[in-house]
């Protein structure tokens, strides 16, 4: 069994940074493409930022020049750091990953969510 585990979510100031962690445990044979993605109260779930296993990135534009992802593939892990925050960027935060088990097709995983809270 696969799972990603988010940490590094928390409550902080308008202007102020934070970095999210998220792990991928369990059989795993590859990571292909991982990502971040968030949703608001009231709002669909959106895309922030991804990056493939060739090291391609991806942001939303209301994240660009703020944010960047970034992976350790030795230890499955994606990273986001996250820089000049917004109160807008509040939502919860949730890590994605396409990962071979070994066993069947490529599958689609979800984390857990991370709260971020941008608010003085």
């Amino acid at each position: 069994q696969v799972q990603l585990v988010e940490s590094g979510g928390g409550l902080v100031q308008p202007g102020g940074s934070l970095r999210l962690s998220c792990a991928a445990s369990g059989s795993i044979l590859n990571i292909n493409a991982m990502g971040w993605y968030r949703q608001a109260p009231g709002k669909q779930r959106e895309l922030v930022a991804h990056i493939t296993s060739g090291g391609y990135l991806n942001y939303a534009d209301s994240v660009k020049g703020r944010f960047t992802i970034s992976r350790d593939n030795a230890e499955n892990t994606v990273y986001l750091q996250m820089n000049s925050l917004k109160p807008e960027d509040t939502a919860v935060y949730y890590c994605n990953a396409d990962i071979d088990t070994g066993w069947g097709p490529i599958n689609n995983y979800w984390g857990q969510g991370t709260q971020v809270t941008v608010s003085s």
